[in-house]
């Protein structure tokens, strides 16, 4: 293969004292002793000079009385650069490091194969292993062939984690042949791979201890375009009793997932996101089979009112993501909220569609009262509804308000009169001025964190003031909005739509290689000079504040 089998692993280690060797005391085993170096010095003037020799280093290796415990220890310390070199000072040491490295990166391209048994021959106590193939190396990844030999070598009965990353020569026989070698896996991620869905049924085959599976960007995908039942006849996925957490991320055709999503009974925790298809359907029948749901991330998603009522089924949901779920309304949160009574965290991104507001709030007020956590993005909420969730949910410790344009002074005043359990306070976006802020004041009793950003209404001094008078247990941060974008905003958003391309092209324009000689410099100074000029134009018109 060309290279050693230590410069294929970038690793991190965790210590396991109960399995090493105790140390062992022989020159031949500690790093060998270099003669002490001699320097010529010059005198003064050049005509004589004087030998200097450095000190002695001590007549044994102070490092052999040192337990393998303890050089287990200060192995953990050590990057994955630092601790590669150390493995290479002396046979003690990589013994040490081998006996208790458990964590493995390889860059898994097709001499992985051969390399393997080598490799996992030194390393023993793996149980952390990513096989990553770089971008623009997926031609010469590690294929069936390669994953077979790899398999044959692991440590089956300690492997615990595998990560998979860009392995495009990699199919179904691939994957199922390094399940087969690894029956004790408990977490499975896999990501820009070629195998397709029936590659999982082989990996709940043979491993019936998977708690947690990650799958994204696959390529191997059929087009399922609301064909989920033809799918479900095609593939069987075995009962996943193990199975806690899944995440299927930028998939476009994650629908013939929804079986195997469903054939996990204790499923506690399901993310999906950015993936298409319809989703209202799908949802229903996971929650239907999927009963103790704890938690679950929707973000970019076809998913409407209906599939947010299917989660009423799960009476345990504490954690409930809602990101750019255009199609969701109050209707879809009023139905979570009357029956998922044990909701802890809340986060909404309206995307600015208000299809959520004060009536989808007010009914979480009334549901949820153990809410911990609650992040509003493109929501407006007003004073109906934040007075009702400071009154009900008395655990009430985070909130973020992110571009709420109805969240003013009022609204303000009313959490800092109402919320007593507020800790942390994020208001990003909104029109609040001196007035509200200065209700913080005396209002929430244990705040300690408030965050804001992009407030044109709050002054510097009104700040400083916050500080002063609450004390230096409390943090607050103001993100400075300079006159020129404050004066060249207007309401229509033209400061959002305009300035962003305008420094966009800004910085291409500083990433451009500059002509190495004569002729190109004059073509390229005459370019210049032309964006130059239209620059200036662009910012004319966007940039500068509007004639009063």
């Amino acid at each position: 293969m060309g290279q050693s089998p230590s410069s294929l692993s970038k690793s991190t280690t965790q210590a396991a004292p109960s399995s090493l060797p105790r140390h062992r005391g022989s020159p031949s085993s500690s790093a060998a002793s270099m003669a002490p170096p001699t320097t010529q010095v010059a005198a003064a003037g050049g005509s004589s000079s004087s030998s200097y020799s450095a000190p002695a280093p001590p007549a044994r290796d102070y490092t052999e009385d040192l337990p393998d415990e303890i050089l287990t220890l200060v192995f953990a310390s050590l990057s994955p650069a630092d601790r590669n070199a150390c493995s290479l000072a002396c046979a003690r040491w990589k013994d040490v490091d081998a006996s208790t490295r458990h964590r493995l990166s390889l860059d898994a391209r097709a001499a992985l194969g051969a390399a393997a048994p080598a490799i996992f021959a030194r390393f023993t106590a793996v149980t952390k292993l990513a096989l990553r193939c770089a971008r623009g190396s997926g031609a010469d990844s590690l294929a069936d062939e390669g994953a077979a030999a790899v398999a044959a070598a692991l440590p089956s009965e300690r492997l615990a984690r595998l990560k998979l990353r860009g392995l495009r020569q990699l199919s179904d026989a691939g994957l199922a042949s390094l399940a087969a070698a690894a029956p004790a896996l408990r977490k499975l991620s896999v990501a820009s791979c070629t195998f397709g869905p029936k590659a999982f049924v082989a990996v709940l085959q043979s491993c019936p201890l998977l708690e947690d599976l990650s799958v994204k960007r696959l390529r191997g995908l059929p087009d399922t375009s609301g064909a989920s039942n033809a799918i479900a006849e095609d593939i069987v996925f075995p009962p996943a009793s193990s199975l806690r957490s899944v995440c299927l991320k930028d998939l476009y055709s994650a629908l013939c997932f929804v079986p195997l999503v469903a054939s996990s009974p204790n499923l506690r925790s399901l993310k999906i996101l950015r993936c298409s298809g319809a989703w209202d359907l799908p949802l229903e029948i996971i929650t239907a089979r999927a009963p103790v749901l704890v938690e679950l991330h929707l973000e970019k998603l076809q998913v409407g009112d209906r599939g947010l009522a299917a989660l009423s089924a799960c009476r345990n949901l504490e954690v409930l993501f809602l990101v750019k779920t255009p199609e969701c309304t109050d209707t879809g949160i009023i139905s979570v909220a009357e029956r998922c009574h044990k909701l802890r965290k809340l986060h909404i991104d309206g995307w600015r569609t208000n299809r959520i507001g004060d009536f989808g709030l007010m009914a979480v007020a009334r549901g949820c009262p153990e809410l911990q956590e609650l992040v509003l993005i493109g929501v407006n909420p007003t004073v109906l509804s934040l007075k009702m969730l400071g009154e009900n949910c008395r655990a009430l410790e985070r909130l973020a308000l992110c571009g709420c344009e109805t969240v003013g002074d009022a609204e303000i005043i009313c959490l800092a009169e109402r919320c007593s359990a507020l800790k942390k306070l994020c208001i990003k976006g909104c029109p609040v001025s001196d007035r509200g802020m200065e209700a913080l004041n005396g209002g929430c009793p244990k705040l300690v964190k408030v965050k804001l950003k992009r407030c044109r209404g709050v002054s510097s001094e009104c700040v400083e003031n916050l500080k002063v008078t609450r004390g230096e247990s409390f943090s607050i941060s103001l993100d400075v909005v300079l006159e020129h974008d404050a004066g060249s905003a207007s309401e229509n958003g033209l400061q959002e739509a305009g300035q962003a391309p305008i420094t966009e092209l800004t910085d291409q324009m500083a990433a451009m290689d500059l002509p190495t000689n004569a002729a190109g410099a004059q073509s390229s100074a005459h370019t210049i000079n032309r964006m130059r000029s239209v620059m200036s134009a662009l910012r004319r018109r966007f940039g500068n504040p509007p004639p009063q």
